[in-house]
């Protein structure tokens, strides 16, 4: 008598990690670093399912999600209340860019009546629902990991989804564009010719790509881990810089990181704007800039 064995039964495949990007208040630029990572982003594709990503696609599919990015700031009502669902369907959430780890360019009217923009621009303002600041996402709501720069490093990014999603921590420098310079080789542009630049205090990440055509850096990755931005004022006094100049270079891309924004600049002081409370971070927000904790 023949015995047959049963089929073994399908082993029912594993579900891919899920991936969700967001826009608040942008200009889409972050966005589009990982729409431009092409070949890496197939790749990518593979490994992952991107449930939510507007940019890419009109398909949006509900969560929970695995991982979301987040690019934007915090600027209407509306958006303080959809980042706190975005937060609660997402395992881990990180934010990419200047304006979502520190308000964006658009928190200069931080610093001024927000009430008389609307009413320079628009012919009835009450119809306009904004907020009277421009503020990161992790005023908001906790964040698991915070990658800087204006517009976000490719490489960078593609790191950080990699991290997350297979459970280790970030390799993310936390140096400062000083370093990416020493280690390229170039001449110091401040040292060498004068020329005022935000190196010593900015976050690693573009690749030092001003001083490399003998330009300053502008700060655009924003402030760099325990900068020593006083000191570098100071620096940048000597060169011939008023306080109103040194407050201009601080007040772009990172307007509202308190390490740009908050120190003195000199005997005039228009930069300094007493905004320490409104800064404070969402209960439980891990600061993770450069050197969060590993993801458990």
């Amino acid at each position: 008598m023949t015995t047959t064995n049963p089929s073994p039964s399908p082993v029912a495949p594993t579900p891919r990690p899920r991936l969700a990007v967001w826009k608040f208040a942008s200009c889409d630029g972050c966005q589009l670093t990982l729409l431009d990572c092409e070949d890496q982003l197939l790749a990518l594709a593979d490994a992952i399912d991107v449930a939510t990503f507007r940019e890419m696609s009109s398909a949006v599919v509900a969560g929970p999600y695995d991982l979301s990015l987040v690019e934007g700031s915090i600027s209407t009502p509306q958006d303080a209340e959809r980042i706190r669902e975005v937060r609660a369907a997402s395992r881990r959430l990180v934010t990419i860019g200047a304006c979502a780890t520190a308000g964006g360019v658009q928190a200069l009217r931080n610093l001024a009546d927000a009430d008389d923009y609307l009413a320079a621009v628009y012919a009835t303002p009450a119809y306009v629902a904004s907020l009277s600041t421009s503020t990161p996402i992790s005023r908001h709501v906790p964040v698991d990991f915070e990658l800087q720069g204006c517009p976000i490093d490719p490489h960078q990014l593609l790191e950080v989804i990699s991290a997350f999603l297979a459970g280790r921590r970030p390799s993310i420098s936390s140096s400062s564009v000083c370093t990416d310079c020493k280690r390229a080789g170039r001449v110091c542009v401040m040292v060498a010719h004068g020329t005022p630049c935000l190196g010593p205090i900015t976050h690693a990440g573009c690749g030092a790509l001003c001083p490399a055509f003998h330009r300053g850096c502008y700060g655009c990755f924003g402030p760099m881990e325990s900068p020593n931005t006083a000191a570098l004022i100071h620096q940048l006094r000597v060169l011939g810089m008023d306080a109103g100049g040194v407050t201009r270079v601080l007040r772009t891309f990172n307007v509202g990181a308190p390490a740009f924004r908050d120190v003195p600049v000199g005997p005039a002081d228009p930069n300094r704007h007493s905004q320490q409370e409104r800064d404070r971070p969402a209960t439980g927000a891990a600061d993770q800039r450069a050197d969060g904790d590993a993801p458990d």
